[in-house]
């Protein structure tokens, strides 16, 4: 699982013009599958997700999680995070997840997501052409591996 994590003031995702989900301060996520990822995978991910210590305490410094500020988690389903454009211009999607196991995963990773008690817990629409909108605050963005490449 991959995922690049955006702490924000605020964020929404649209469908249609619709809007799926969104959040005010908090984290935005953009989330990619693999086939391999199951129950472990999304709990060492959310687990670093929401406990990842990236707002600022009374000091200014990065030491805050997202439960430690009551905030709010917006999950958006990106499958081109797996893209790999180390060969040629066009990027290969070979080592993402099927969009059948990504749904299933997807899925599982955003009930799990509202078993942490979180204030607000807003989302995408999987395999649809979503409209991101967010504030980035600092900005602060940190990338997310669940085989740590990186």
């Amino acid at each position: 699982m991959r995922a690049v994590i955006q702490r924000v003031l605020n964020a929404s995702v649209s469908v249609d013009g619709n809007i799926s989900g969104e959040i005010n301060r908090g984290i935005m996520v953009l989330v990619g599958f693999k086939d391999t990822d199951d129950d472990k995978t999304i709990e060492y991910m959310l687990d670093k997700i929401i406990n990842l210590r990236i707002f600022e305490d009374k000091n200014d410094k990065l030491n805050l999680s997202l439960k430690d500020v009551d905030g709010e988690l917006l999950i958006v389903p990106n499958f081109t995070l797996y893209g790999d454009a180390r060969k040629g211009k066009r990027p290969s999607y070979s080592s993402g997840a099927s969009p059948k196991d990504a749904s299933i995963i997807f899925d599982k990773f955003v009930e799990k997501s509202k078993q942490y008690g979180l204030k607000k817990v807003g989302t995408g629409i999987f395999q649809a052409d979503m409209k991101v909108s967010l504030i980035n605050d600092g900005p602060v963005t940190i990338l997310l591996d669940s085989e740590r490449i990186f």
